[in-house]
């Protein structure tokens, strides 16, 4: 009897210990759920030297990218600051009302870039465009009738066509059948109106605009896109844009070293580019006249290929010289949407060489961008572009870069 005594308890003292055991671990497992929306130092070091995506970043895209999703509009569109007047902030004053295509094109990038659960945001966003280009004129250069908008005021009044140019570009080829034979048609029309209405010297500064290189930019961009999904593009405008990227940064050497320049103020050019644009005024080298949106522009001109890397080197190592001067990378001194473009076009321009300046900006960068986001999920601009809608799909495209392929 003693022994089976001594038996059962053994047996009681055994269940106890693997108990306790569980129970510990148990509770381990609540206390790593309940930090969870807050990565560790030890696992964001993990990401780094395994290549994964840093959580921190991770975390800050899908806020983003959720605030955005849930302000789009009944039609599809983003304003200013939101789909819809409830989404506006008191606080701020629109500088115009409804949706427009240049803010929905670019969060429908963004949220491209995120992720395949924001699909049908993208779609409906892609049907919001495709209407309005469908129905412009064939020609001239406008693809909208809303006119005034705050990113057209910063960027030139054809910024709307050059992004949904781009975002066309992006989803060409991965919609359903009827819908790919919409988008491409919609595209094809986009790249003929920016070719068609280059200017003189190769850009597409016409009409005015804060920092209008920046349109010129995704003007550029958005051809070069299109070209990449086999779209023809007339390659005498490609080399034009090269040819006013390369002189544009030449006359400003010349004229820091005290000579005359003409890569910096406002001017007239005639009409004469390959499209033959009628006269009218040129703001060449961005009216802002800061540097970094110059530099910008062109080292993602200028890095699209080995061939160019190679060719314009020079002009690529004075400005990966420049990246580390942080007045220079604060642009106009306050962070607005135009830095947040301009960083987008360095980040895509090194991406694609890689290496040491890749790592180093890609890193600096975001951790600047990280700390200006708001408890939301949004970025708002500074000065100038001001907008949460733009302002927060340029943060995630900055942030996502190192997806690009």
């Amino acid at each position: 009897m003693k022994y089976l005594v001594a038996f059962v308890s053994l047996a009681l003292l055994g269940c106890a210990a693997i108990w306790a055991q569980n129970a510990g671990r148990n509770a381990g497992k609540g206390e790593q759920s309940a930090r969870t929306q807050q990565p560790t130092g030890a696992a964001k070091t993990a990401a780094k030297t395994s290549g994964a995506p840093d959580p921190t970043i991770t975390v800050a895209v899908q806020k983003g990218a959720k605030w955005l999703a849930s302000v789009q509009g009944a039609d599809g569109g983003w304003g200013q600051d939101g789909g819809d007047p409830s989404n506006v902030r008191q606080s701020d004053r629109l500088e115009s009302n409804g949706n427009d295509v240049a803010n929905t094109a670019i969060a429908a990038l963004a949220l491209l870039r995120t992720g395949a659960q924001y699909r049908t945001n993208v779609e409906r966003a892609v049907d919001f465009i495709l209407r309005r280009v469908e129905t412009s004129p064939a020609d001239g250069l406008s693809v909208t009738d809303v006119n005034q908008t705050q990113v057209q005021r910063k960027l030139g009044p054809y910024i709307d066509t050059f992004v949904a140019s781009m975002l066309l570009a992006q989803v060409d080829g991965t919609f359903a059948k009827a819908a790919n034979a919409r988008i491409r048609t919609g595209l094809q029309k986009c790249v003929t109106k920016i070719e068609h209405n280059q200017m003189k010297d190769g850009s597409w500064n016409g009409g005015g605009g804060w920092a209008p290189l920046l349109g010129t930019s995704l003007a550029s961009r958005s051809l070069y896109a299109a070209k990449q999904k086999g779209v023809a593009v007339n390659q005498e405008v490609m080399m034009a844009a090269d040819a006013y990227t390369v002189k544009n940064q030449k006359d400003r050497e010349s004229t820091a070293r005290g000579g005359v320049g003409s890569g910096a103020g406002v001017g007239f050019s005639a009409a004469g580019g390959v499209g033959g644009v009628a006269e009218s005024v040129v703001v060449v080298a961005g009216a802002a006249g800061v540097a970094l949106y110059q530099d910008a522009q062109a080292l993602e001109q200028l890095s699209r290929t080995e061939e160019s890397r190679k060719k314009n080197a020079k002009e690529i190592a004075a400005i990966n010289g420049r990246l580390s001067d942080s007045k220079f990378v604060d642009g106009y001194g306050s962070i607005g949407g135009e830095e947040f473009f301009s960083y987008l076009n360095i980040s895509d321009g090194l991406k694609r060489s890689g290496g040491k300046e890749w790592n180093e900006w890609h890193s600096k960068i975001t951790q600047k961008i990280l700390k200006l986001q708001n408890e939301d999920g949004t970025w708002a601009g500074h000065h100038c572009i001001t907008g949460r809608c733009a302002v927060t799909s340029a943060a995630i495209l900055n942030l996502t870069s190192d997806r690009v392929d």
